[in-house]
């Protein structure tokens, strides 16, 4: 059996490690950025070698900065009252696209599940309750995802919390904007009914 060269095969073994990539998609990938996208390639290894270098997590909110505060926690505009909690730095930004909070976060870079060895630990639950028993935080918002993970991450630190005596919230869920009953899922259209409000 014919090989590749050697170091076409590491490369091929460490554009693997990306999620979803298999060994046939990295095999494509891999030949497609030396025989055909040279130059896209160099940029690739640049910008992932200055991201290495560069990109931390800030000390506070625990999201990627290139500086030890990221821009949001040196903000003197944010709400320092609030503090809601968000398991990647996708969902900051999304949060932050619906121009309707202004508080401050945490990210916890993960969810807890202890399937995949990931405990309290590794999403740094320590650094977030000292985050959230500083005087200024009045509300913890827990915005985790509505998944198994999530749900049990935002259950096991609403507990954590409640022992400090630190008021939590949960984000709600329910219809989809612009979403028509018929075609919500069961599940969805019966959580929506139970967090119903006032009007």
């Amino acid at each position: 059996m014919i090989k590749p060269p050697a170091a076409l095969e590491q490369l091929i073994d460490s554009l693997r490690c990306l999620p979803g990539v298999g060994p046939k998609s990295a095999q494509r990938m891999a030949y497609y950025l030396l025989q055909r996208d040279r130059q896209g390639a160099s940029e690739l290894a640049n910008a992932l070698d200055y991201a290495l270098k560069h990109v931390n997590h800030c000390q506070l909110c625990n999201t990627f900065s290139e500086q030890t505060i990221c821009p949001l926690c040196a903000s003197e505009s944010r709400d320092k009252s609030l503090l809601c909690v968000v398991e990647m730095p996708t969902d900051l930004l999304m949060l932050e696209n619906t121009h309707t909070y202004n508080g401050m976060y945490f990210v916890l870079m993960g969810r807890l599940s202890p399937l995949d060895g990931i405990g309290p630990k590794e999403i740094h639950l320590e650094k977030l309750i000292q985050r959230a028993q500083h005087h200024a935080v009045q509300e913890v918002i827990l915005a985790t995802n509505y998944t198994v993970e999530g749900d049990a991450t935002a259950h096991y630190i609403s507990e954590l919390l409640k022992t400090r005596s630190i008021k939590t919230s949960r984000i709600a869920r329910g219809m989809p904007m612009g979403g028509e009953i018929e075609y919500v899922d069961t599940g969805t259209l019966a959580q929506a009914m139970l967090e119903r409000r006032n009007v």
